[in-house]
């Protein structure tokens, strides 16, 4: 039930209204003579509208309109007087009131009002939560991991947040670039405008131009009224610019113009738009050697490469691979309705050694198959596609394999589990190991360890 309260000194029009509001079933009405009684109400309970007299014992209830919005601004005040007040009434408005109306005028008047005013407080309320729903799934505390490499990654990304610098995030499919991207745009001053995503490797030239920039109708076949583009949609926010070295050159052009004067021209027009935008690009390329290529410009990747982060892959964070598998377990388990508690040893050294090449995206992929084919409580290393369940993967040597029956693999093993233990600090690993630490750095080096 939707919660009002009513603030006035004369029982009788609490009670009258009390009665009046009651009647319709969806209110529980609260009361309070005066202002104090009103504000200890609103700090005890979630009031959604406050029926507020103007003259009251210990104050006035246009200066205790402009207290509930500050302390409580998603609470409607609707003011009642009884003199019908025009100053009081333009000044309530002013300080937040949803409305106000004269005493015994009509009341009538009073339930659409309050179901107005009541309908206001809820979406409100509702919007909150959404926000609040956001910036929990955006923020960077979203981002799972402890490790060294992680952390760095998103201290330079937090710093970076809240300046409008272009940013260009590298590193491999599959690493979350995309999710650094919504997590810069969150922690900006950006965040309550529009965040919008574009895999530029999805579409052809042609119609990449008019997703970026829009077109006017009849701009080409097919074109039968004007479309607005993502810029033009992401004016005063962020646009996120995925694989952006599958782009061709001639819309390289027209992005470098963008990056440098704000403004475009839409396809099939011949006057410029003018946009304020933050631009996140992402690309898995060696945009250097796509430079050298002649497939990418060099002045755009000095105008996006402001501020480079690179996102690590999963084999560089091994000592996050047990946090990234428990979040996905819950994520999936919940997903089909099953309850998984624990992982086995085998199951957990299987994902370690692993290497990965499609990183997160990877990982979740065999954690999901592993939950469906789960008969148990704890995932096992039967679970797994084949080419996880052996722990003893061949060793390579210069140009020469060796089995998991040669000492190099049980060594490479060794070496590896100390690393992961150490979370690959390689000091500390090398004194568990009993060698010096550039011994520890040839052999790694030597059987390919990642670390």
């Amino acid at each position: 039930m939707k919660k009002i309260l009513i603030v006035d000194d004369e029982i009788k029009i609490r009670e009258l209204l009390t009665r009046i509001i009651s009647f319709e079933g969806i209110y529980e009405v609260f009361q309070a003579a005066d202002c104090n009684a009103g504000l200890k109400k609103l700090s005890q309970t979630d009031i959604d509208v406050v029926l507020c007299d103007v003259k009251l014992p210990d104050g006035n209830g246009v200066e205790l309109t402009k207290q509930i919005k500050t302390k409580y601004p998603l609470t409607e005040v609707i003011l009642l007087t009884a003199y019908g007040n025009i100053p009081d009434g333009v000044q309530a408005i002013k300080n937040g009131a949803f409305d106000y109306m004269t005493k015994g005028d009509d009341n009538n008047k009073i339930i659409p009002l309050l179901f107005r005013a009541s309908e206001k407080a809820e979406l409100s309320k509702r919007v909150q939560h959404l926000e609040k729903q956001l910036n929990e799934k955006y923020s960077f505390d979203s981002i799972i991991g402890k490790s060294k490499a992680i952390q760095e990654t998103v201290e330079l990304a937090k710093k970076v947040a809240v300046t409008d610098t272009t940013v260009l995030l590298t590193g491999e499919t599959g690493t979350g670039k995309e999710v650094f991207a919504q997590s810069i745009h969150q922690a900006s001053n950006r965040n309550t405008r529009n965040f919008l995503a574009v895999n530029c490797s999805a579409f052809s030239k042609d119609i990449l131009e008019s997703e970026l920039f829009g077109h006017v109708a009849g701009a080409f076949t097919g074109a039968t009224r004007d479309k607005k583009g993502l810029f033009q949609e992401a004016d005063n926010g962020t646009i996120f610019l995925d694989e952006i070295g599958e782009m061709a050159l001639d819309l390289q052009a027209k992005l470098l113009r963008v990056l440098e004067t704000g403004e475009f021209i839409k396809v099939g027009e011949n006057k410029n738009t003018k946009v304020n935008v933050r631009i996140i690009a992402a690309t898995n390329r060696d945009l250097r050697k796509e430079i050298e290529a002649g497939r990418f410009r060099e002045d755009l990747f000095y105008r996006l490469s402001v501020f480079r982060i690179k996102v690590p892959a999963l084999r560089e964070r091994v000592a996050d691979i047990e946090l990234l598998a428990t979040y996905f377990t819950h994520l999936c388990a919940a997903k089909i309705g099953k309850r998984i508690k624990s992982f086995s040893p085998g199951f957990l050294q299987a994902l370690k050694l692993h290497q990965w090449p499609g990183n997160i995206r990877e990982l979740k992929n065999v954690i999901e198959r592993s939950v469906i084919l789960a008969t148990a409580d704890e995932l096992t290393v039967d679970t797994l596609p084949s080419g996880l369940q052996t722990n003893r993967p061949p060793v390579i040597k210069g140009n020469k394999q060796f089995s998991a029956f040669e000492l190099a693999s049980a060594e490479k093993l060794h070496i590896q589990k100390v690393l992961n233990y150490t979370n690959g600090n390689k000091t500390e690993a090398a004194r568990l190991l009993n060698i010096a630490l550039t011994t520890l750095y040839r052999k790694i080096d030597e059987y390919g360890i990642s670390t």
